[in-house]
């Protein structure tokens, strides 16, 4: 059997499909193991290139592949789709895995570091709280709007509407004060959670200096937004300049072009939208607090929200904060 030079492989939960090949592109292994046996059959073949899609548990068996002296990389899942050929199947997968990595000016996704993956728990679940504690306001909003009541918006005015109202004769007759009790209590604890998981977050942003570089030096980014940026790839230095980095966040207009004439667009819904959203509502922090400031950085952003508007302008702070970003990190590695 010729020499195996770069191996695809097709995860999932319990049955892996590997296909290796050649110098010379040839298919001259293919092999089905179960998950408890992955590491010990690539340990007995020579060092080489092994490609995963960038998915589910990819970055920890990245790692564990790493160990056993193998270059590893990661393709985006949506850049090897392209490559599949005839129908779907799990050999295929792993095909097409290895035709995306041998396709000129493919962009591969760094390995990240267990503490990253770690820190950016702490995000995901903060984030899901988040929604949950909306969803039970917005629902308890939906339930009192139905006897005439009001809020204005964010927690506190909903808050105190509420309890007004389990006060009154009208909830008492109608049964509703355990109710509204009771999704009053969901959205407390809720909220606490959310309290104690930033909280942790925070300590980590203090222990991390470049992470607190972020939040000191780049008017809009607060603790969240700097935690987030620092944990999103492996190394920045694989995106060429900080305009690279800003459109991988999703923060610069789609745009097609043919014909020599190319038509700028909206910015897309895709990329990762809990960053996006992050670095976007801290700018629109930073605008709401620009006071009379005359710094040229301020005063940039006045003319800006006199052109373009509030909206425009803040997408305008995120992209710029988004390239700072890129720069401050790239130096820190």
């Amino acid at each position: 059997m010729s020499k195996i030079t770069l191996i695809g492989i097709d995860t999932a939960k319990t049955v892996f499909h590997l296909v290796g090949v050649d110098a010379h592109g040839h298919y001259v292994w293919r092999k089905q193991v179960n998950r408890s046996r992955l590491l010990s059959s690539l340990a007995q073949v020579e060092c080489c290139e092994v490609v995963l899609e960038a998915c589910g548990a990819s970055h920890h068996w990245a790692r564990r592949i790493q160990a056993l002296g193998h270059t590893v990389r990661l393709i985006a899942p949506q850049h090897v789709k392209p490559y599949r050929r005839g129908q779907k199947n799990d050999y295929r997968d792993a095909e097409a895995i290895i035709s995306a990595a041998l396709s000129p000016g493919m962009h591969f996704v760094g390995v990240k570091r267990v503490e990253q993956q770690a820190e950016q728990a702490l995000h995901r679940v903060r984030s899901r709280l988040m929604s949950h504690r909306n969803a039970a306001a917005n629902e308890l909003r939906g339930l009192l709007g139905e006897y005439g009541l009001v809020f204005a918006r964010g927690m506190k005015p909903l808050r105190e509407g509420a309890r007004r109202f389990v006060e009154t004769q009208e909830a008492q007759t109608l049964g509703l004060v355990e109710l509204v009790n009771d999704v009053l209590e969901e959205i407390e604890v809720l909220q606490q959670r959310m309290d104690h998981y930033e909280r942790l977050i925070e300590q980590r942003v203090q222990a991390d200096e470049v992470s607190r570089q972020l939040r000191e030096q780049l008017g809009g980014v607060g603790t969240l937004s700097a935690s987030a940026l620092r944990v999103k790839v492996a190394d920045v230095r694989d995106y060429g300049n900080g305009r690279h980095f800003a459109a991988y966040l999703g923060l610069a207009p789609g745009h097609s072009g043919t014909g020599g004439k190319v038509s700028i667009g909206h910015i897309k819904r895709g990329h990762d939208r809990y960053l996006r959203q992050l670095l976007i509502h801290g700018a629109r922090s930073a605008l709401r607090h620009l006071g009379d400031k005359q710094d040229a950085q301020s005063r940039w952003l006045r003319g800006l929200l006199e052109r373009r508007g509030f909206n425009i302008a803040s997408v305008a702070l995120a992209h710029k904060n988004a390239r700072q970003a890129w720069a401050i990190m790239a130096r820190a590695q």
